[in-house]
């Protein structure tokens, strides 16, 4: 399985691509004007960020466990970091 480093080098086409045959959908939030859908992708998490108004995915990120995003993840799923 791809991972991180190999990943964030894709083209986001490519991403698009192998995070839908290989990720698992967690869930998604709305977050101001995105709709961000989290996956598992082997070992990490990506944030997928679709302009919901377009629904044109504009970027893909990985999942930052120090961001205030993350109250809205935690609120309704146990994750990883919240485990310990």
């Amino acid at each position: 399985m791809i991972v991180w480093p190999e990943y964030k080098k894709l083209t986001l086409e490519d991403k698009i691509d192998l995070l839908y045959e290989h990720g698992t959908f967690i869930m998604a939030i709305r977050y101001y004007s995105y709709k961000i859908n989290l996956y598992l992708l082997g070992n990490f998490y990506v944030e997928v960020f679709v302009r919901h108004k377009n629904t044109i995915i504009e970027k893909i990120i990985p999942l930052d466990m120090n961001h205030t995003r993350m109250k809205f993840y935690s609120d309704q799923i146990m994750l990883p970091c919240d485990m310990f």
